[in-house]
């Protein structure tokens, strides 16, 4: 399994706006693409501008199916005025413990 590791910093001000869009893209991920595990958005507890997101996806090339789907490319264009830095981190999955 594929899995991404993503830390952005947003604007200041802009983590609301970000998090909408975002949102919407994490939860169309994982209802509507059979390779989208597991799409976890989170925010940083003493610095609300950072956000990060953790992404499973079966295999490449259901990441890279992803990057083609149109909730992806609708929230391009609103995420990526509101981010000031990113970094990314990929790997693979080793150990997957769900609760359910």
């Amino acid at each position: 399994m594929y899995s991404l590791f993503i830390k952005t910093r947003v604007k200041p001000g802009c983590a609301e706006a970000f998090l909408a869009a975002i949102n919407i893209n994490a939860a169309a991920s994982v209802a509507t693409e059979p390779g989208c595990l597991v799409f976890d958005v989170c925010q940083d507890r003493v610095d609300p501008d950072v956000i990060y997101l953790y992404e499973i996806y079966r295999d490449d090339e259901a990441y890279e199916a992803h990057t083609h789907t149109a909730h992806f490319r609708d929230s391009r264009p609103l995420v990526e005025p509101l981010i000031l830095e990113q970094e990314c981190f990929e790997s693979d999955v080793v150990a997957r413990n769900p609760v359910n």
